[in-house]
């Protein structure tokens, strides 16, 4: 005989770590980075067929300051990195970031110096979505499994200190075009 049992129905136990994950994992905003085809595929997840508004992603939100997800579709060149940076460091916290097709996770078949070779060199990434573009499906089965991390991420110090480390060591990464091995 447990608590459970004691208590009148209608009652809901949980830890204040277990309801704000869920409430955050409910209501993320989508920023949109679309960089090249990839974003025809997200703006397909948003439309009527697919349906984001299930989950609360009904509006991709246009100012970095109204958004919490920022999902980076396509290919980011040198020049557009400094500027996708910005618009990171403009969003507030908590913030997640979500990779969406082979070009923004690695560089993809453009393995030139006008390329970035993976936009984890330029912000942390939560999630990579591998395709070539991905289907609005896999953006939002990876939609789902980043609300999944959302609900079990810790809060306050805890969670301060995991992003500090993640963003530390993506930055500090080597970068592809300078890995050996079976990449060459």
């Amino acid at each position: 005989m447990g608590i459970e049992e004691k208590l009148p129905s209608g009652v809901l136990l949980t830890s204040v770590e277990g309801l704000a994950g869920y409430m955050r994992k409910s209501s993320l905003w989508p920023a949109t980075f679309g960089l090249a085809c990839c974003a025809i595929e997200m703006m397909a997840a948003g439309g009527p067929r697919y349906d984001l508004a299930r989950f609360g992603m009904e509006v991709f939100r246009a100012s970095p300051r109204q958004a919490d997800l920022m999902i980076v579709a396509g290919r980011v060149s040198q020049k557009m990195a400094p500027v996708l940076r910005q618009i990171y460091d403009q969003m507030p916290n908590p913030k997640w970031v979500l990779s969406m097709g082979v070009c923004a996770s690695s560089g993809g078949m453009f393995n030139n110096y006008a390329i970035v070779q993976g936009v984890d060199h330029v912000v942390p990434v939560d999630i990579y979505l591998p395709g070539c573009p991905p289907r609005p499906e896999m953006l939002m089965d990876a939609i789902l499994k980043l609300h999944e991390q959302i609900g079990s991420a810790p809060l306050g110090v805890n969670r301060e200190k995991a992003a500090r480390e993640a963003e530390t060591a993506a930055l500090t990464a080597k970068p592809t075009a300078q890995m050996k091995g079976l990449l060459r």
